[in-house]
């Protein structure tokens, strides 16, 4: 039955043939019925039961009401708030018609009831219908049995049912669930029911179809699953029970209008009014679902997929993590000792510097939650372990100047590879460390991101950071560009944090042959600094450069210019003096010097806490740590370290590096740039790699080299060694070559102006006539609309997306909703353990998951199946005792059932990969013409985009890759035939 409202009557045609052909594909015949449309009906019908004796008896009434598209999905009997007239008519007429046509067994009576209590026949369904199931919970009659004995020619009389016998007792409600997604227009899902638990009790009735864990829900079959019936004394006693029974179902695996049902039901009009069939319709916050978490069914998946095809995180190295966990030494208990973040909460950002500059002996920021795991472990370092040992920390390091823990690389890598919220980490920190400072990494007018964003952004960003914990934010700008820090130093300091401007550290002060970057040139950009009102003011050595006698040098002419301004000094010990430098900064007058602790120090890292604390201990520079307090928190990292073996940098590096006074690569990127070169098959010329930076650097001007800027010069380094290039040649041939887009983007400004300016000629042969950028690049950029992103993501997302959350789409778009889509398949995998995340669980190995307070998964992994047709395997797991079944794609196994063609070096027209990786965006098409050197598509690996522009001129004949395509280097991406 198709139902139209001929109020638009322009809409006649267009009805009708949909009514038409709707009725022909359905029963073979088109014929129509025209009738009288009444407004917000009610739907009532009937059920009658006769027998072959001419007896016919009624069983009262269902109401129907709560429909869509005309399909009931709620029936209730009897009928709510029904007047007893009404409700004699209705059933006096049914029972009339029955008899009239001589009717046998069970049929219902279908009626529609305007709003003034008039009721209409619609038609007789000359059958027992789904619904039927409330009508036998009130009146105690089985119809199915009755409708039986009817047929074996059984009179009603002898089966007990007499009209005066059936009586209404309470009422009962019915629920149809079904494998449709409200949120899609109830559009059927189709997939296998991977669990299967209904909600039973008191009150209870199941009716179930074909469903049980491990069937398989069809597109060519109803969608049904099971009827849930539920009675009580009264309407709101019957909506309590089944809403009670709707939460206790767990159905995974299918998408369910369960949701949907639990809003109808504690929907004030259903419970203590009355309903008509345009509810649902007048009722759009009934779609307003809340998500079903299905939290432990997605770790399932989880693991299972770790257990199939490894980590879901790229890694360097074929190394596991270590079987043993941490342990975490003794707290106290009780609150933790007041520390620095008490003076800056009563005294605010200046009275904090005033109490740095005052404070006796040295001060230390540890960079163990943040820069030295960045440098030693490629920012993996999970929220799990730093939350273990926060607690420790608080009760025993109180008198740290502050903890790094946030900003810089860690904000994208805890979405991109750890699949956490980053906002999380710093909320979770914060509550188990209150008494220490929280500091950050900020790139100025980038924030925490590669580009630039409109100023709104990053005061947007300052703002919600402070809100979350954060106090002190170190601005820097990659290429000590002015204007970038002014801009990052002003949001730090309208949020309310300490504002440290950091200049990014390069070059020798201590060599009169290195000019570019000398001790004046430093001691200007101070004065700027000052000027502008920072709190703090930090060198930030990102490299390790700051050697003795340059520490001396530099740190004693900033004491001597600015005296009553607190000295903040960082650096790296790649070559093995840092703790001397550090030592060298501090008797020149340095208050606070970065450190990490001993087991997370060295190498690409901060100098060793432990080294500094004693070398201190017994002279005016004395820290005030406790040295037993260092060795139990080196033991602990010493422990948690081996669980992140995969991406430690002592896998390939064995010592520092005292090279790195040419080659100038900052710790932090040492790490990573060796993972980007194992990852794009270049680990066994990293040494080329190194000294490809040295060059890559020189080309591009010999440039201030902290993230982003640092990244640019890998990524060219790395081009220049993926494709046999000297410096030279690079410059030769720089008109046609494709460079990696950072590079192209940092030669239009993109980041700002480098000191001394671009370098000429590379700089005009590679942009050609690309627009450049002169000037702060933020500056031009339209404020960005918070409100319209907020608005989108909830769209995609729901209701519950954050500030926090539109901070990270605002600072990352593609990362953010490629954490959201992997959180949503997988689940909250920050729960687990670091080395079941990376490694997955042992045959027969059982674990418990905590999910929150309370809420413990005990899981345990049985076995693996075996390949399947279509490339998946199952993984058997038993959850808290209940078998569980998910099915994983093996990766490996359906790649060996596709090969990618490689390009022929020899044929000028076909296009290869560059590089391994992942086709970000195709920007051509078949048949299209195309110039030498237009842009053909964007790869994307680590983080490094490169733009693949066309060798020739000619007609693109065939492409091979779409977007999401991975591409190994040389694979063919198009042919184009040369005109």
């Amino acid at each position: 039955m198709s139902l139209i409202d001929m109020l638009g009557l322009q809409e006649l045609e267009e009805n009708y043939n949909r009514a038409f052909s709707e009725a022909l594909a359905a029963f073979g015949n088109g014929s129509l019925f025209v009738e009288k449309f009444i407004e917000k009906p009610r739907h009532i019908e009937v059920q009658i039961l006769g027998d072959k004796y001419g007896n016919v008896i009624h069983l009262y009434e269902r109401d129907c009401s709560i429909q869509r598209r005309h399909q009931k999905v709620v029936e209730i009997a009897p009928a709510a708030q029904l007047d007893p007239q009404i409700r004699d008519r209705l059933t006096a007429d049914s029972v009339i018609l029955a008899r009239q046509v001589g009717y046998e067994n069970a049929g219902t009576v279908e009626f529609l009831l305007d709003k003034h209590g008039k009721h209409y026949f619609i038609e007789v369904n000359s059958r027992l219908q789904v619904e039927h199931t409330v009508t036998e919970e009130i009146t105690d009659v089985d119809l199915v049995h009755a409708q039986i004995r009817v047929c074996e020619g059984r009179s009603l009389p002898e089966l007990g049912l007499r009209q005066d016998k059936i009586r209404i007792n309470g009422c009962a409600i019915q629920c149809r669930v079904t494998t449709e997604d409200p949120a899609r227009g109830f559009q059927p899902d189709t997939g296998r029911l991977e669990v299967f638990r209904s909600g039973e009790g008191m009150g209870i009735r199941l009716d179930s179809a074909s469903a049980f864990q491990g069937a398989v829900v069809s597109p060519h079959y109803d969608s049904l699953l099971v009827k849930v019936i539920s009675s009580g004394k009264d309407l709101p006693t019957a909506a309590a029970k089944m809403h009670r029974a709707l939460v206790e179902f767990r159905i995974r695996g299918v998408k369910t209008n369960i949701p949907f049902l639990l809003n109808v039901l504690s929907h004030d009009q259903f419970l203590y009014s009355t309903v008509d069939t345009q509810f649902i319709d007048e009722n759009q916050n009934l779609f307003n679902l809340k998500p079903v978490q299905n939290r432990a069914q997605k770790l399932l998946h989880y693991l299972g997929y770790v257990m199939v095809n490894g980590p879901t995180t790229p890694i360097p190295v074929k190394a596991k993590p270590s079987t043993t966990d941490p342990v975490v030494p003794t707290v106290p208990l009780g609150e933790p000792p007041k520390g620095l973040r008490d003076v800056l909460l009563k005294e605010g950002p200046e009275g904090f510097a005033r109490a740095v500059r005052n404070h006796p002996g040295l001060l230390l920021m540890d960079t163990t939650f943040r820069d030295a795991h960045q440098s030693l472990l490629a920012t993996r370092v999970r929220t799990h372990d730093l939350k273990k040992i926060a607690p420790f920390v608080a009760h025993n390091f109180s008198n740290l100047y502050s903890l790094e823990n946030w900003g810089g690389a860690t904000f994208d890598v805890a979405m991109r590879f750890l699949y956490e919220c980053p906002w999380r980490r710093l909320q979770e920190l914060r509550a188990l460390i209150p008494n220490v400072p929280f500091q950050m990494l900020l790139r100025g007018a980038n924030a925490v991101g590669y580009t630039n964003y409109p100023d709104n952004a990053v005061f947007k960003f300052c703002e919600v950071a402070k809100e979350n914990g954060m106090d002190i934010f170190r601005v820097f700008d990659s290429l000590n560009y002015l204007p970038n820090m002014l801009l990052g130093m002003e949001a730090a300091g309208s949020a309310g944090g300490v504002v440290e401007a950091a200049i990014s550290y390069t070059g020798d002060v201590s060599d009169p042959m290195r000019q570019k970057y000398s001790l004046d040139y430093y001691l200007g950009l101070a004065e700027e600094l000052v000027k502008a009102g920072t709190h703090i003011l930090s060198i930030k050595d990102m490299a390790g450069l700051l050697k003795p006698e340059a520490s001396r040098v530099l740190i004693g002419a900033l004491r001597d210019r600015f005296p009553e301004v607190p000295i903040h000094v960082h650096t790296h010990d790649t070559a093995g003096a840092g703790v001397a430098a550090m030592l060298a900064c501090a008797e020149s007058g340095a208050d606070v010097v970065d450190v990490a602790v001993d087991s997370m120090s060295g190498m690409t890292s901060q100098p060793s806490m432990g080294a500094l604390v004693a070398c201190t201990n017994g002279t005016k520079l004395h820290t005030g740590i406790s040295m037993d307090k260092v060795f139990d928190y080196s033991e602990y990292w010493e422990v948690a370290r081996g669980l992140y073996a995969p991406f430690d940098c002592t896998a390939t590096m064995k010592s520092g590096n005292a090279d790195v006074y040419e080659n100038e690569i900052p710790g932090g990127q040492y790490t990573n740039l060796h993972f980007q070169a194992h990852s794009m098959g270049l680990g066994n010329k990293f040494k080329e790699v190194k000294k490809a930076y040295a060059e890559a650097n020189k080309l591009l001007g010999d440039l201030i080299k902290v993230t982003p800027s640092s990244k640019i010069v890998g990524d060219l380094a790395q081009f220049m060694v993926q494709n046999s290039l000297t410096r030279a040649e690079v410059e030769e041939r720089a008109d046609e070559l494709s460079f990696p887009l950072s590079v192209v983007e940092y030669l239009q400004g993109l980041i700002g102006i480098p000191h001394g300016g671009f370098p000429e000629p590379l700089r005009s042969k590679v942009l050609k006539n690309l627009p450049r950028i002169e000037g702060r690049p933020g500056a031009t950029l339209p404020p960005l609309d918070f409100e319209g992103l907020e608005a989108n993501l909830k769209s995609a997302w729901g209701e519950e997306i954050t500030p926090e959350d539109v901070m990270s789409a605002a600072m990352y778009p593609k990362v953010f909703q490629e954490y959201k889509e992997f959180t949503a398949q997988y689940g909250p995998v920050e729960c687990l353990n670091t080395r079941l995340f990376l490694d997955g669980p042992k045959i027969a190995e059982e674990i418990e998951v905590e999910l929150e307070r309370g809420k413990t998964l005990h899981i345990k992994a049985l076995a693996l199946g075996n390949l399947n047709k279509i490339g998946q395997r199952g993984v058997f797991f038993e959850l808290n005792g209940q078998l569980r079944t998910v099915l994983v794609k093996d990766t490996l196994a359906m790649k060996e059932m596709h090969f990618h063609p490689k390009a022929l070096k020899d044929v000028l027209g076909q296009v290869g990969a560059p590089m391994p990786g992942k086709v970000v965006e195709v920007k051509v098409k078949e048949g299209q013409k195309v110039e030498k050197g237009q842009p053909l598509c964007v790869l994307s690996a680590m983080k490094m985009e490169t733009v693949v522009n066309s060798p020739v001129a000619g007609t693109v004949a065939k492409l091979y890759v779409n977007s999401d395509s991975t591409l190994e280097a040389n694979d063919l991406v198009m042919e184009i035939t040369e005109d």
